[in-house]
């Protein structure tokens, strides 16, 4: 059990993991941005640390100063949240190496499942049915336009390191494409610190379907509604 954790995150996810650790006697950390100086997740946790100005590119993304601020406040552990950080392989192996526990999956399952895009090609490859899409990511915007016609409008263009419905827009057509696009990768940017996407077939009123597992390193594994 750990006596201290980091949360890189903010808003509700960040709430959630202190009222959990609080409950655990476990002891928190806040990390903020200069506008969250007063954010309920800064007040509730037991300690509270600045990472950086309001962008999040310059804070919440900002692998330096959140191991940074792990390291000042002796947290033994760092939980990521949703969105930002938390599919960040590259940042799960700098946690590794900083001798900090990333609460998440390994560096090398980020990899393979948490970029979106390679998660399409190693469901294929295990043979589970996906979406009709592009076959990896979209370098520009002759390429979308070019997979948008084999792959049929409308089209659903996705941030490949995305998450919790960010990145993500609907071009019903060739015209719409260009500036969705742009968009999308704009939004990717700002929120993952990474503008690369895919392209899917847009399906309207899908239902969806989620399995939730979680393992820990000694082989234990449960899923919800254990």
């Amino acid at each position: 059990m750990f006596n201290k954790i980091l949360i890189a995150n903010r808003g509700e996810i960040a709430v959630t993991i202190i009222r959990a650790c609080r409950d655990l006697g476990i002891r928190t950390v806040a990390v903020f941005s200069e506008p969250d100086r007063l954010a309920l997740h800064a007040q509730l946790a037991d300690e509270r640390i600045c990472i950086g100005p309001a962008a999040s590119r310059d804070s919440y993304l900002n692998a330096q100063a959140i191991l940074t601020a792990c390291t000042i406040t002796g947290a033994e552990a760092i939980h990521p949240g949703f969105g930002f950080l938390s599919e960040n392989a590259a940042f799960a192996r700098m946690c590794e190496k900083c001798g900090i526990t990333f609460i998440g999956p390994r560096p090398e399952t980020i990899e393979q499942m948490g970029d979106k895009a390679t998660a399409r090609k190693t469901a294929t490859a295990a043979g589970v049915p996906v979406v009709p899409g592009s076959t990896g990511i979209i370098d520009s915007l002759s390429d979308a336009l070019r997979a948008a016609e084999e792959i049929g409008y409308p089209i659903m263009i996705k941030a490949s390191a995305g998450g919790g419905g960010r990145g993500m827009r609907i071009a019903v057509d060739s015209e719409e494409l260009p500036a969705m696009l742009a968009t999308a990768k704009a939004e990717a940017r700002a929120c993952f610190g990474d503008d690369r996407v895919y392209l899917e077939r847009f399906l309207k009123n899908p239902r969806h379907v989620e399995v939730q597992l979680l393992a820990d390193q000694h082989g234990r594994v449960v899923h919800l509604g254990d």
